[in-house]
């Protein structure tokens, strides 16, 4: 089933664009994969990128918001870097280019979930305290990209690499997932069951 993917917002898309006009802002970044290309580079597959807060606590559920949008930036046919805008007091603005594991592992993750027999909104969701980054797939693809929890019915696709002890590549319920997550976010935190 096709992936329900939220157009970026237009400014973000602009900054995006405009960043990748700038041979500054592509060498400043020192991404070679970008200043070494031939051909046209354009953004592509955005994603909005949500941060995963309280994960560790034991009162609060986590909860995400959101910081980003994050384009994939392709010439021809393959992506070779990603750019990331960010929302400012003044609007969006262009935060970075960058490389690496993430950018194959991203597509593959997209490529899995569009093979899922169930239609979701895809999305990134960071967990900064693991170094972490997952595919969340979002079963209300309707939401809008500002909102919105990991649900029972999301599922979460850990990108490559994971953490140690995390299966990358593989979709997992959030209810399977999240606890996991509590673990491994501190070994004071581990949660008790209650009397």
């Amino acid at each position: 089933m096709p992936l329900l993917a939220l157009p970026a917002p237009e400014p973000a898309l602009r900054c995006a664009v405009t960043a990748l006009g700038s041979p500054t802002a592509v060498h400043r970044d020192r991404t070679p994969a970008l200043s070494s290309q031939t051909g046209p580079l354009s953004p592509d597959s955005p994603l909005p990128v949500h941060v995963l807060e309280h994960v560790d606590g034991r009162q609060e559920p986590p909860r995400s918001r959101l910081t980003g949008w994050r384009f994939l930036i392709r010439n021809a046919d393959r992506a070779v870097a990603a750019a990331e805008t960010v929302l400012t007091a003044d609007g969006w603005a262009f935060s970075h280019f960058f490389e690496g594991p993430y950018i194959a592992s991203t597509e593959r993750a997209l490529a899995q979930a569009a093979a899922l027999p169930t239609a979701y909104q895809p999305r990134l969701l960071s967990v900064p305290g693991l170094y972490m980054l997952t595919l969340w797939l979002r079963a209300e693809t309707g939401a809008e990209a500002s909102g919105g929890q990991p649900a029972p019915a999301d599922l979460l696709v850990p990108l490559a690499p994971a953490p140690p002890g995390i299966a990358s590549h593989r979709p997992h319920p959030v209810a399977e997932l999240l606890p996991l997550l509590r673990l491994r976010s501190g070994p004071d935190q581990i949660l008790l069951p209650q009397p």
